[in-house]
Protein backbone atom coordinates (compact mmCIF):
# COMPACT_ATOMS: atom_id res chain seq x y z
CA UNK A 1 0.00 0.00 0.00
CA UNK A 2 1.24 3.49 -0.84
CA UNK A 3 1.60 6.04 1.89
CA UNK A 4 0.25 9.52 1.22
CA UNK A 5 2.95 12.18 1.19
CA UNK A 6 2.81 14.60 4.08
CA UNK A 7 4.29 18.07 4.47
CA UNK A 8 7.51 16.75 6.02
CA UNK A 9 8.03 14.48 3.00
CA UNK A 10 7.51 17.45 0.65
CA UNK A 11 9.97 19.60 2.59
CA UNK A 12 12.52 16.80 2.64
CA UNK A 13 12.18 16.23 -1.11
CA UNK A 14 12.60 19.94 -1.86
CA UNK A 15 15.68 20.48 0.28
CA UNK A 16 18.07 18.89 -2.24
CA UNK A 17 17.07 21.34 -4.95
CA UNK A 18 17.09 24.38 -2.68
CA UNK A 19 20.22 23.63 -0.67
CA UNK A 20 22.89 25.16 -3.00
CA UNK A 21 20.95 28.43 -3.20
CA UNK A 22 20.21 28.35 0.51
CA UNK A 23 23.91 27.86 1.27
CA UNK A 24 24.85 30.84 -0.93
CA UNK A 25 22.33 32.98 0.91
CA UNK A 26 23.65 31.79 4.27
CA UNK A 27 27.15 32.69 3.08
CA UNK A 28 25.93 36.18 2.20
CA UNK A 29 24.60 36.54 5.74
CA UNK A 30 27.57 35.07 7.59
CA UNK A 31 30.53 35.88 5.31
CA UNK A 32 32.10 32.61 6.43
CA UNK A 33 31.79 29.20 4.70
CA UNK A 34 31.79 27.23 7.98
CA UNK A 35 29.10 29.43 9.50
CA UNK A 36 27.15 29.23 6.22
CA UNK A 37 27.25 25.42 6.48
CA UNK A 38 25.99 25.54 10.05
CA UNK A 39 23.25 28.05 9.24
CA UNK A 40 22.08 26.16 6.14
CA UNK A 41 21.95 22.89 8.07
CA UNK A 42 20.12 24.52 10.97
CA UNK A 43 17.65 25.97 8.48
CA UNK A 44 16.97 22.55 6.96
CA UNK A 45 16.51 21.03 10.40
CA UNK A 46 14.13 23.83 11.44
CA UNK A 47 12.18 23.44 8.20
CA UNK A 48 11.71 19.73 8.87
CA UNK A 49 10.76 20.40 12.50
CA UNK A 50 8.23 23.05 11.47
CA UNK A 51 6.95 21.24 8.36
CA UNK A 52 3.35 21.48 9.58
CA UNK A 53 3.57 25.28 9.18
CA UNK A 54 4.47 25.06 5.49
CA UNK A 55 1.62 25.59 3.04
CA UNK A 56 1.78 22.99 0.28
CA UNK A 57 1.76 24.56 -3.16
CA UNK A 58 3.66 27.66 -2.04
CA UNK A 59 7.34 28.45 -2.62
CA UNK A 60 9.48 26.33 -0.33
CA UNK A 61 12.61 28.31 -1.19
CA UNK A 62 11.11 31.59 0.05
CA UNK A 63 9.92 29.87 3.22
CA UNK A 64 13.35 28.39 3.92
CA UNK A 65 15.19 31.65 3.14
CA UNK A 66 12.93 33.39 5.66
CA UNK A 67 13.78 30.68 8.24
CA UNK A 68 17.50 31.23 7.54
CA UNK A 69 17.07 34.99 7.96
CA UNK A 70 15.33 34.57 11.31
CA UNK A 71 17.87 32.02 12.56
CA UNK A 72 20.71 34.37 11.59
CA UNK A 73 19.12 37.32 13.38
CA UNK A 74 18.63 35.18 16.49
CA UNK A 75 22.23 33.99 16.28
CA UNK A 76 23.53 37.56 15.98
CA UNK A 77 21.44 38.65 18.95
CA UNK A 78 22.73 35.74 21.04
CA UNK A 79 26.31 36.41 19.98
CA UNK A 80 26.00 40.10 20.78
CA UNK A 81 24.79 39.22 24.26
CA UNK A 82 27.58 36.66 24.80
CA UNK A 83 30.37 38.90 23.52
CA UNK A 84 29.01 42.26 24.50
CA UNK A 85 28.35 43.44 20.94
CA UNK A 86 30.07 43.53 17.56
CA UNK A 87 29.70 41.40 14.48
CA UNK A 88 32.14 38.95 12.97
CA UNK A 89 34.79 40.20 10.55
CA UNK A 90 34.67 39.15 6.91
CA UNK A 91 36.83 36.14 6.07
CA UNK A 92 38.34 35.40 2.68
CA UNK A 93 35.79 33.43 0.68
CA UNK A 94 36.85 30.93 -1.97
CA UNK A 95 34.19 30.33 -4.61
CA UNK A 96 35.75 28.76 -7.69
CA UNK A 97 34.11 29.42 -11.05
CA UNK A 98 34.11 26.10 -12.86
CA UNK A 99 31.98 27.27 -15.80
CA UNK A 100 34.32 29.96 -17.09
CA UNK A 101 37.97 29.31 -17.85
CA UNK A 102 38.83 32.92 -18.71
CA UNK A 103 41.24 33.79 -15.91
CA UNK A 104 40.80 37.58 -16.22
CA UNK A 105 37.00 37.25 -16.00
CA UNK A 106 37.33 34.94 -13.00
CA UNK A 107 39.61 37.40 -11.22
CA UNK A 108 37.23 40.26 -11.94
CA UNK A 109 34.21 38.25 -10.76
CA UNK A 110 36.07 37.25 -7.60
CA UNK A 111 37.00 40.87 -6.87
CA UNK A 112 33.40 42.01 -7.37
CA UNK A 113 32.15 39.16 -5.16
CA UNK A 114 34.61 40.17 -2.47
CA UNK A 115 33.29 43.74 -2.69
CA UNK A 116 29.72 42.41 -2.38
CA UNK A 117 30.82 40.45 0.69
CA UNK A 118 32.23 43.69 2.16
CA UNK A 119 28.87 45.45 1.92
CA UNK A 120 26.98 45.84 5.19
CA UNK A 121 25.03 42.69 6.04
CA UNK A 122 21.63 44.17 5.17
CA UNK A 123 22.79 45.29 1.72
CA UNK A 124 24.71 42.06 1.12
CA UNK A 125 21.68 39.89 1.91
CA UNK A 126 19.46 42.01 -0.34
CA UNK A 127 21.94 41.89 -3.25
CA UNK A 128 22.21 38.11 -2.93
CA UNK A 129 18.46 37.59 -2.86
CA UNK A 130 17.66 39.84 -5.83
CA UNK A 131 20.71 39.71 -8.09
CA UNK A 132 22.08 36.25 -7.37
CA UNK A 133 19.00 34.23 -6.41
CA UNK A 134 16.66 36.08 -8.75
CA UNK A 135 13.90 36.90 -6.27
CA UNK A 136 11.67 39.84 -7.11
CA UNK A 137 11.69 42.91 -4.90
CA UNK A 138 8.38 41.77 -3.42
CA UNK A 139 9.70 38.28 -2.68
CA UNK A 140 12.89 39.69 -1.13
CA UNK A 141 10.83 42.04 1.03
CA UNK A 142 8.77 39.09 2.27
CA UNK A 143 11.87 37.00 3.02
CA UNK A 144 13.61 39.84 4.85
CA UNK A 145 10.33 41.09 6.33
CA UNK A 146 10.98 44.70 5.30
CA UNK A 147 9.14 47.13 2.95
CA UNK A 148 9.83 47.03 -0.80
CA UNK A 149 11.07 50.62 -0.59
CA UNK A 150 13.83 49.47 1.76
CA UNK A 151 14.77 46.73 -0.71
CA UNK A 152 14.99 49.32 -3.49
CA UNK A 153 17.04 51.68 -1.33
CA UNK A 154 19.50 48.96 -0.30
CA UNK A 155 19.94 47.85 -3.91
CA UNK A 156 20.46 51.41 -5.16
CA UNK A 157 23.09 52.06 -2.50
CA UNK A 158 24.80 48.73 -3.24
CA UNK A 159 24.82 49.43 -6.99
CA UNK A 160 26.41 52.84 -6.40
CA UNK A 161 29.14 51.36 -4.22
CA UNK A 162 29.86 48.52 -6.66
CA UNK A 163 29.74 50.81 -9.71
CA UNK A 164 32.25 53.16 -8.07
CA UNK A 165 34.52 50.21 -7.33
CA UNK A 166 34.26 48.86 -10.89
CA UNK A 167 34.89 52.31 -12.37
CA UNK A 168 37.96 52.67 -10.15
CA UNK A 169 39.19 49.23 -11.28
CA UNK A 170 38.69 50.17 -14.94
CA UNK A 171 40.70 53.38 -14.49
CA UNK A 172 43.53 51.45 -12.85
CA UNK A 173 43.63 48.92 -15.70
CA UNK A 174 43.30 51.61 -18.34
CA UNK A 175 40.03 50.41 -19.88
Amino acid sequence: MFRKKNKRDEISAGINQIYPRLWRYCLSLSSNPDRANDLAQATCLKALEKAELFELGTHQDRWMFRIAQRLWINEMRSEAVRRGGGLVTIDEVELPDTKNSDQETNLFAREVLMKVMELPEAQRATVMLVYVEGFSYKEASEILEIPIGTIMSRLATSRQKLAAYIEDMNHKVGK
